[in-house]
């Protein structure tokens, strides 16, 4: 099982980033997905869910209105488009596939992506 999340970066605030996960070794398309990130100092936070079938999404406060999580067509991909990014989301950003329990849990997660790092800063 792999998950590989890309397309971090540097940014400017007020820019905007497209973060993408590609899931294999198991049928994602069944799997509800979710977003994480880990600021230097700090604990994992939650940042966004998705169901299994896209209907159903969760954003944390820090983030909503300003990300959006969404599935990709073959339901094996998921992508956090960030939109008005500011320094306090600088971190690297994880993947994770939904297991059971609470979906803004980290514990709540099986498998997990590398990792990708989004630095906002002027």
């Amino acid at each position: 099982v792999q998950l590989q999340a890309s397309g971090g970066g540097f940014v400017q605030p007020g820019g905007s980033l497209r973060l993408s996960c590609a899931a294999s070794g198991r049928t994602f398309s069944a799997y509800a997905l979710g977003w994480f990130r880990q600021a230097p100092g700090k604990e994992r936070e939650f940042v966004a869910h998705i169901n299994y079938s896209g209907a159903n999404r969760y954003h944390a406060d820090s983030v909503r209105g300003r990300f959006t999580i969404i599935r990709g067509n073959a339901k094996n991909t998921v992508y956090l488009q960030m939109n008005s990014l500011k320094p306090e989301d600088t971190a690297v950003y994880y993947c994770a596939s939904y297991n059971s329990g609470e979906f803004y849990s980290t514990l709540s997660y099986d498998y997990w992506g590398q990792g990708t790092q989004v630095t906002v800063s002027s």
